[in-house]
């Protein structure tokens, strides 16, 4: 917890459970952090709490502690942290499992994109708390594997994010179920109106406290982002890899460690040379590659927030954000990296059509003006990419992945719903369900196609006839 700012308080005035405290002395951890100090006696009373604290500086532990320390061993699920990302879960688990030491508790993450089954099977083997993500947490509950009705402590990590529209319904199903809940707690790095409207529905009468290492300076660079979806972003980064000189050094940011392995054997397959760093590599090699990149022999570092916590390197030039930050404070520290001792420096972000909203809330929180920007032109006299362009039809498609695509077949050509949607069936060799909806103008029509048969349609179709006429085909944008 080398980035929070200590207060005067020793852990071992509170009178805690003596696993957690032998956990901690373990640690090495003396006095409490001034989040840790605020939040701690009152969640230990059992009142509800509204906590606001920066990344680093250990709110997991300040309601982490609270939540053990209140929480039998006798298999029946008494607590919930519910977080927006399973890495998010992952991270409060891990916590959570060395800081309740030898106590004994089953502390088990829930979240998607894993075996369900094994998820399901440790759950009716019977637990005592529960980090997991809105969407399978309410899975579990609705397949019987766990009974919200038992628990008694809830707990938000940054709630704001939980609280947007997006998670808001979720964590209201999960509420109304938690019929015995005693305790509520919301920790995050910000806590906007919007957000403290929608906490009050459910949790009115909580004690608010606010670490005071809050600010964060902000880095004057230059800040861009690329609107582009997740096929091109390996073009994009190429883009941006060719128009370094011989001093620039660049990091680069995603949000998982596979992400990160991927990346790097991408590049290499472009010959590009970049170094990637991640918390399951052994801590030699780790060591080997910070150390290689702080002498400048590696240009390209490819790490997630966890990995680069501690690098200080004054060379680098060029941040990208390859994945857009889980919240809105790592944006920050990422872009911090670059522009120091007075140097000129760039941060680009991808965006794709699903983070927009993310870059909204950090631009709003942080106050920055992030503008949208192209691609890099390629370098003079370089005429060819070192990554080719995809057809990317997810970043042009609707919530229901449907794609429109406008064709030259119209009312004045006799097109009717009915008969343009077996035309595109029958020539396609298209389900119906991978038609959408269908407009009809006078000399044009749209027609909606999943994005999954679309680029076979606008090679097929474009060698179709309409009444003997020639058809013309495009995405209509």
């Amino acid at each position: 917890m080398a980035q929070a700012t200590l207060s005067g308080v020793k852990f071992s005035s509170w009178d805690i459970d003596a696993d957690i405290l032998a956990a901690i002395n373990e640690k090495g951890w003396d006095y409490a952090t001034q989040i840790q100090a605020e939040a701690i006696p009152l969640a230990r009373d059992g009142k509800n709490v509204v906590g606001q604290a920066r990344t680093g500086s250990g709110k997991t532990a300040a309601f982490g502690i609270p939540c053990i320390e209140n929480t039998e061993a006798n298999g029946i699920p008494q607590a919930i942290i519910i977080s927006p990302t399973r890495e998010l879960a992952q991270q409060i688990a891990e916590e959570m499992q060395w800081l309740q030491g030898d106590k004994g508790l089953g502390i088990i993450t829930v979240y998607g994109g894993t075996d369900i089954d094994k998820q399901a099977k440790k759950l009716d083997a019977g637990v005592e708390i529960i980090v997991g993500t809105p969407g399978r947490i309410i899975d579990m509950t609705k397949r019987g594997h766990l009974k919200l009705e038992s628990i008694t402590t809830l707990c938000l990590d940054e709630a704001d994010r939980m609280l947007d529209m997006g998670f808001f319904p979720d964590i209201i199903w999960v509420l109304e179920k938690m019929e015995n809940r005693k305790q509520t707690m919301l920790f995050s790095a910000t806590f906007p109106e919007e957000v403290l409207d929608a906490a009050n529905t459910f949790i009115s009468d909580a004690e608010h406290v606010m670490s005071d290492d809050l600010e964060v300076e902000i880095p004057e660079i230059e800040q861009l982002h690329i609107p582009i979806g997740r096929a091109n972003k390996l073009w994009a980064l190429g883009r941006i890899l060719v128009t370094m000189n011989d001093e620039d050094q660049m990091m680069v940011f995603t949000n998982t460690k596979r992400m990160v392995d991927l990346l790097v054997q991408r590049l290499n397959k472009f010959r590009f040379n970049a170094a990637g760093l991640h918390g399951d590599m052994p801590q030699n090699k780790r060591g080997r590659i910070i150390e290689s990149f702080k002498d400048g022999g590696e240009k390209v570092l490819i790490c997630t927030d966890v990995a680069a916590r501690g690098i200080d390197v004054d060379g680098v030039t060029i941040v990208v954000n390859y994945d857009l930050p889980d919240d809105v404070e790592s944006y920050v520290h990422r872009i911090g990296r670059t522009g120091r001792m007075g140097r000129k420096g760039t941060a680009w972000s991808f965006v794709s059509g699903e983070d927009k909203g993310q870059l909204q809330k950090i631009s709003a929180t942080w106050n920055l003006a992030i503008p949208e920007s192209a691609v890099p032109d390629l370098p003079k006299g370089m005429d060819r990419d070192p990554v080719r362009k995809q057809a990317d039809w997810s970043e042009v498609s609707n919530n229901f992945g449907m794609v429109p695509v406008k064709v030259s077949v119209g009312k004045q050509h006799g097109a009717t719903n009915h008969t343009l949607t077996n035309w595109f069936s029958n020539e396609a060799k298209l389900d119906q369900l991978a038609i959408g909806e269908v407009s009809i103008a006078d000399d044009t029509s749209q027609v909606e196609i999943h994005l999954d048969k679309v680029e076979t349609v606008i090679k097929v179709m474009g060698n179709r006839q309409w009444n003997g006429d020639s058809v013309t085909l495009e995405i209509a944008r």
